[in-house]
């Protein structure tokens, strides 16, 4: 057998890592670099897609149902194919990047799934994106271990039948990988993480009795699920692997893939595993989206706005149904707490917080669940167990009791709840502390007992924006302006100096963090992304 030709692809301005030439082999860049001459047109033309839509709503401040997909919708008779065994029984999944310690800890943690996170819960440093990959494969080969080097406790995996099986997700489209180009140009991330990732694991993943499963994030549109599936149809011929092998789980985590829901399973159907209900990030795409809507689309401080809201009920439970029709995993949403080493009073009531949204998630028919520490995995699964007993999941649930019109899921203004002061602050701490590790290379960031990724900021900075943009005025008689913001922030800054100590304080990134956050949230022309300026800053 020849060798492969040269990779057409360059490795730019990276410090060499340790056995980064286990991933980055000549066959691996020559796949990446394919994929990249095949697919990356339609990406790109995919995003300017994205801002024209983003310009329909601007101008009309509504979405509907596609007429152009309606036949889709009404022909009852297609279904996405059948779950691997492998991705049959989803109770419980749990999120995490791709480091050492968490690859084994996620392994382990009694979930059924580990989402591997190459997206939000990682800041995308070339060392998290080259050992990321390093990890994994050396998770399939039962040839990693862990010491934590200030504890001493060492990690190690389980035996393969009590291991979580890993779903891998990859960068959404907007973001490149500066670090890989192809005449000077850089490779979408996607590509880059989904690639490298498949090139060397999809035959050993098949060889475990399980294959190479993804989840698709900030999915805008039908078109981006084709194109997916496109990419999925060439990476499993270039391999020699089954069509169908690949699986894939779409976030629902964006307002215009809301209202597209079957026609993404239809799109992916020889692949498509299911779909989740993101949180954050589908509140983050509502700012977005409407930002120019006025009133009746101004957001309330974060937290008011649960599962229970009437547009997000309507989201939520839409997607059951769609899922459900279609034969495919309805997935649930996050339950971020970080549980408390020194409060079991706090932990108590999060807790009782936690098993009631996922007594309701199980209740309204999802088949599974998100959780962010192994602590929640038990509670998660009690609450699945309970309504699941033996069956893998609730698919034969139907939910033909739902219907929803184009209007309720944004209905934003059925909510009670108003934006408040206290939820100004804390979209400012909360945006500084995650930038600031974010800044550092960490994506999963533990912040007054919740893991935060990089969706947090974006709904942070959101809402700074849309109530400075709105003119909102707090219940304090408080307007919402720049200065506000700006005063908010200095407080925080200067609170946060006094918690760490002037040391740390310099060694931190702060200062940066609070410029960037500022920046995102006061410009008038608003960043389809953070994580656009903020890469620029990333050092790695």
């Amino acid at each position: 057998m020849s060798a492969p030709a040269p990779s057409p692809l360059a490795v730019v301005d990276a410090e060499p890592l340790p056995r980064q030439e286990e991933v980055l082999t000549e066959a691996a860049l020559a796949f990446v670099a394919e994929l990249h001459r095949r697919f990356t047109p339609r990406r790109d033309e995919l995003l300017a897609r994205r801002a024209e839509r983003r310009a329909e709503i601007a101008r009309t401040s509504t979405l509907d149902f596609l007429p152009e997909t309606a036949a889709i919708r009404a022909d009852d008779s297609w279904r996405v194919a059948p779950a691997p065994a492998a991705l049959n029984d989803r109770r419980v999944e749990i999120t995490g990047p791709t480091d050492r310690k968490m690859t084994i800890n996620a392994l382990n943690s009694g979930a059924k799934v580990w989402l591997a996170d190459f997206e939000d819960a990682s800041a995308p440093t070339w060392e998290n994106v080259v050992l990321g990959q390093v990890n994994l494969i050396d998770a399939y080969t039962r040839k990693i271990d862990f010491t934590d080097p200030r504890s001493g406790k060492s990690y190690a995996l389980k035996p393969a039948d009590e291991l979580a099986t890993v779903v891998m997700r990859p960068r959404g489209w907007h973001l490149e990988e500066r670090h890989l180009t192809f005449d000077g140009r850089p490779v979408p991330g996607a590509l880059v993480d989904f690639g490298l990732y498949f090139f060397h694991n999809a035959q050993r993943l098949i060889d475990l009795g399980k294959g190479p499963y993804f989840y698709l994030p900030k999915t805008e549109s039908h078109l981006e699920a084709r194109l997916w599936n496109d990419i999925f149809v060439f990476a499993q011929d270039h391999v020699g692997i089954p069509q169908g092998t690949v699986r894939a789980t779409v976030l629902i985590e964006t307002i215009t893939a809301a209202y597209e829901m079957e026609e993404i399973l239809y799109e992916l159907r020889d692949h498509a595993a299911g779909l989740n209900a993101g949180r954050w990030d589908y509140l983050f795409s509502i700012v977005k989206n409407f930002r120019d809507g006025g009133a009746k689309f101004v957001l309330p401080d974060r937290n008011a706005v649960t599962m229970t809201a009437p547009f997000m009920r309507a989201y939520t439970e839409l997607l059951v149904r769609t899922c459900h029709k279609r034969g495919a995993h309805a997935i649930g949403g996050m339950a971020a707490f970080i549980p408390s080493r020194k409060d079991a009073e706090v932990n108590k009531v999060a807790f009782e917080k936690v098993k009631a949204d996922k007594d309701r998630e199980a209740g309204d028919g999802f088949d599974g669940s998100w959780v962010a520490h192994p602590d929640l995995v038990p509670i998660a699964m009690a609450s699945f167990d309970a309504v699941l007993g033996n069956r893998p999941n609730q698919k034969d649930r139907l939910r033909e009791d739902v219907s929803v019109a184009p209007g309720d899921l944004i209905a934003i203004d059925s909510l009670d709840a108003k934006p408040t002061y206290d939820g100004l602050r804390n979209a400012v701490q909360v945006g500084v502390r995650y930038i600031e590790a974010w800044l550092r290379g960490l994506g999963a960031v533990a912040i007054f007992n919740l893991m935060e990724d990089a969706a947090t900021a974006e709904i942070s900075r959101s809402q700074i924006w849309q109530w400075i943009n709105a003119g909102v005025v707090f219940e304090n008689g408080e307007k919402a302006t720049p200065e506000l913001a700006r005063k908010v922030a200095a407080e925080e800054l200067a609170a946060i100096r006094a918690e760490i100590g002037e040391e740390a304080f310099a060694a931190g990134k702060w200062q940066q963090a609070h410029d960037l956050l500022l920046h995102v949230s006061l410009d008038a022309d608003y960043a389809d992304f953070l994580t656009l300026p903020a890469y620029e800053q990333l050092v790695g």
